[in-house]
């Protein structure tokens, strides 16, 4: 049995999440990063005993696109999922069921899932802090429930998890990040890009229609150059305020 963290995360958040659930499973973690458009994820050949923790963040309510096309890829074998959803305080809709779906597809046999909370990757206002310790505790307790159940064969056939089909519809935010005058061309933005959209022979620059606003570029600057646009970005918190300062709980799936 080998344990696998397979993590889609651009700022962090996600994986800090993802790893507090299977740092409990196994005390050897071998990981497998979405985020690389590089990897061959095809490559990947699981086994019915291995356990996989598969962290993504929620996109507007959906996984974001690289990641289900990095999920489709892979050779599960019946290896066992705990599906993990992350999302910034607002709400993450279809995201558990969209993975789920992925994930069955892949051959996974889906026996847990968490919608947990993190800050929010935009506008870092909302959530800040999450997940926090009490949030780490809930999570590590959960874990080793999850652990029980699979040493006991005690897991579902397929946990249940909320959602709807079709899909809630998502064409992305109109928050792009951009690279300002500070930027030295240095290409790590380019190199790190999840989604392909900074070109490696001009870094300062960005495809908008490729661009997922994951953050990820403005979280690794070296230089502090890529941002968002003020005006747009005081906009979209305003808009979100109402919905998103109430603090929400993680939600845990097993039975």
């Amino acid at each position: 049995m080998s344990v696998y963290t397979i993590v889609f995360s651009p700022t962090g958040g996600t994986k800090k999440v993802g790893d507090c659930l299977s740092q409990v499973l196994g005390p050897e973690i071998q990981e497998i990063d979405l985020t690389s458009p590089a990897a061959e994820f095809s490559s990947f050949l699981l086994g019915s005993e291995d356990i996989c923790v598969v962290s993504v963040p929620s996109f507007g309510g959906r996984v974001p696109a690289p990641a289900a096309a990095r999920l489709a890829e892979l050779k599960a074998n019946g290896a066992k999922a705990i599906l993990v959803v992350v999302y910034g305080n607002r709400a993450y809709e279809d995201t558990l069921l969209e993975l789920k779906d992925t994930l069955i597809q892949a051959g996974f046999h889906c026996v847990a899932a968490v919608a947990a909370v993190a800050e929010h990757s935009i506008m870092r206002q909302f959530a800040s802090g999450r997940p926090n310790q009490e949030d780490l505790e809930e999570l590590g307790q959960f874990a080793y429930q999850i652990k029980a159940a699979i040493e006991t064969e005690a897991v579902p056939d397929s946990v249940h998890v909320p959602g709807n089909t079709p899909y809630r519809e998502y064409n992305g935010v109109p928050l792009k990040p951009k690279a300002g005058k500070n930027c030295t061309g240095c290409g790590l933005c380019a190199e790190k890009c999840p989604a392909g959209a900074i070109p490696s022979d001009n870094p300062s620059q960005t495809d908008a229609k490729a661009c997922i606003s994951c953050m990820r570029c403005v979280s690794i600057c070296p230089a502090q150059a890529r941002t968002l646009n003020r005006l747009l970005l005081a906009g979209a918190s305003q808009k979100l305020k109402k919905v998103c300062s109430e603090p929400k709980k993680n939600e845990l799936f097993l039975s």
